[in-house]
């Protein structure tokens, strides 16, 4: 079965939630593979001044830009798992 989201194919749940919400969630989240401290920096300045301006629109009486804003915000603290782990190793932990 295929899923359209106006018009747009989408190709599991991520991006038919970006379709549908119009939030990338790897900006807000941060992608799943290495980013340097530049790329980060840059994705995060962009988030902020788009999570800045969801708020705005939410404050002059924009519903759907409040849902985002609080969805855009969830996602910047999160992080993936895949990340999380990138730097645990086997048998390094307490109960080791």
């Amino acid at each position: 079965m295929r899923t359209f989201v106006a018009g747009q194919e989408a190709h599991g749940d991520i991006e038919f939630a970006e379709l549908a919400l119009g939030i990338d969630v790897d900006l807000f989240r941060g992608p799943l593979e290495f980013e340097t401290a530049g790329e980060r920096a840059a994705r995060e300045d962009a988030a902020r001044e788009i999570l800045a301006d969801l708020v705005a629109e939410a404050e002059a009486g924009d519903e759907i830009a409040g849902w985002d804003a609080l969805y855009a915000d969830a996602l910047t603290r999160t992080v993936p798992f895949l990340r999380s782990v990138r730097g645990h190793r086997a048998g390094t932990g307490e109960a080791a």
